[in-house]
């Protein structure tokens, strides 16, 4: 069981909001010193609550500002791994979840205009194990938060 205390939820709240933040920084939000903030992000990398740090990217400044979610409905009994296993070679997939209801998974895709996402629609219904898809194309982005725990 991961443990995972009120002080370890507020640093994890700042190194959402700012991961370039500094240990000492974070600890004086938190009332700690910078060592013990270390000690405390490496003991949440080690127990897997924190996977890594990343940069956070502008799709359309990279050129691939259309996105879509698509419903992948499978043939037959198909086991997530397998799922997981087709779709990490399409480059436009960002992003593939197992989901309750009729479909077997959704994936986010994007690509860089509507020809492109057409394209990669074309290579996710080629493979193998999809029966059919649905899609729903993004036109604007309403809200979207990091994920992790607001700062209490």
């Amino acid at each position: 069981m991961l443990r995972v205390d009120v002080i370890d939820q507020r640093i994890i709240s700042r190194l959402v909001a700012d991961a370039r933040a500094s240990y000492a920084e974070i600890g004086k939000a938190v009332s700690l010193s910078a060592p013990a903030v270390k000690r405390r992000v490496d003991r949440l990398l080690e127990l897997g609550v924190l996977k890594g740090f990343t940069a956070v990217v502008n799709p359309e400044a990279l050129g691939w500002g259309t996105e879509a979610f698509v419903e992948v409905h499978c043939q037959g009994n198909v086991s997530p791994d397998r799922i997981r296993q087709r779709l990490e070679p399409l480059p436009e997939v960002v992003a593939a979840y197992t989901v309750s209801g009729s479909a077997d998974a959704i994936v986010h895709l994007r690509a860089a205009n509507i020809h492109h996402l057409e394209e990669a629609l074309e290579r996710l219904r080629s493979v193998d194990m999809v029966s059919r898809t649905v899609s729903t194309v993004v036109l604007s982005t309403l809200l979207e938060r990091p994920a992790g725990p607001e700062p209490g």
